[in-house]
């Protein structure tokens, strides 16, 4: 019951922090003329979107890096080696997602940072993971459980780290194309690891970890109250690579790396629908969608953006309830 009161109380007080953020922050986003630009490919609907405040990732950011210091403070928490890795490249993300939105912001366009110098970025956050990670004691094996199966990957473990990072960051933001889209399915996947990190208790921290999780559920649910259709608010690159990449962080440290292709299963399937179209323009010359990701294609064939929303939504819960069945009953 004592986990239970603990995730009720980090869920409240994300939520609560969110609601106030926003109701400062839009305004001031507003006013400073942050928008988004919306590229005239996407189809009519969207075009109404142009204009609407951005940035709004820091809606959950700053909400939640709040809450963990107030309850550290009021000494409800302490402050780990993963703790500290998961803050590390929440915030770094999150960063280097904010010059992207105020790149693209002032160049009223959609390009932002350059793949080179978001790789450059990226490699750094991974690396100075890695240190933190190894000097605790981590472990460089992959262990697929239910298989049996562990593979020792040494040093490449850096590059492990630097592909779940990237990738998952990427893929919620290639999804976080539709109002509430992203946030939700962000929302569901952050409560299913925060369970699955309760259940970790071999992991330095992992209460903590956990608090970080439903803190952050919270925030993002006091972001949809702005951000769900129609959207008063984006939360940019700031939001979706913080988010993505605090996923793959959590995934990595409680050793359920396998489990993200399940909880992020939506995510997944967005990103590959992209990959696909790709391939198959430059190759075969070509569309296998109508647009992509795959929650552009089911807008060509006319469903409502609500529509695919909930659809998404009810797919992502099903899919976060089966992991945590699996990676934690099972």
């Amino acid at each position: 019951m004592l986990i239970l009161a603990k995730a009720a109380m980090a869920l409240m007080l994300g939520f609560i922090l969110a609601i106030i953020t926003g109701l400062i922050l839009i305004p001031i986003l507003k006013k400073l003329k942050a928008k988004q630009h919306v590229s005239q490919y996407i189809g009519e609907r969207h075009l109404v979107k142009e204009g609407t405040p951005t940035i709004g990732g820091l809606i959950f950011i700053i909400p939640t890096i709040i809450s963990l210091i107030l309850l550290y403070i009021k000494g409800s928490i302490e402050i780990s080696s993963n703790l500290i890795i998961v803050l590390f490249v929440f915030i770094s993300y999150g960063l280097l997602g904010f010059l992207d939105d105020y790149k693209k912001i002032k160049e009223k366009n959609n390009k932002g940072l350059s793949i080179s110098t978001k790789l450059i970025i990226q490699n750094f956050i991974a690396l100075v993971f890695f240190y933190i990670f190894m000097n605790n004691g981590g472990i460089t094996t992959l262990r697929i459980t239910t298989l049996g199966i562990s593979i020792p990957l040494g040093w490449t473990f850096g590059l492990f780290i630097l592909f779940l990072l990237v990738g998952t960051s990427n893929a919620v933001n290639i999804t976080d194309g539709l109002d509430g889209l992203a946030g939700g399915l962000c929302a569901l996947a952050f409560i299913a690891y925060g369970l699955i990190t309760w259940n970790t208790g071999w992991m330095q921290g992992y209460a903590e970890v956990a608090i970080f999780c439903f803190i952050l559920v919270g925030a993002i649910l006091g972001f949809l109250m702005f951000n769900s259709h129609p959207a008063k608010v984006f939360m940019g690159d700031t939001g979706s690579m913080a988010l993505g990449a605090a996923l793959a962080t959590i995934a990595i440290l409680t050793r359920h790396e396998l489990t993200l292709a399940i909880v992020g299963g939506v995510f997944v399937v967005e990103a590959l629908s992209s990959i696909i179209q790709i391939i198959a323009i430059i190759k075969f010359k070509r569309k296998v969608f109508l647009m992509a990701p795959i929650h552009h294609h089911f807008e060509k064939l006319g469903w409502e953006e609500t529509d695919i929303v909930k659809l998404f939504w009810t797919v992502g819960f099903l899919l976060a309830m089966g992991a945590i069945t699996f990676g934690i009953w099972i």
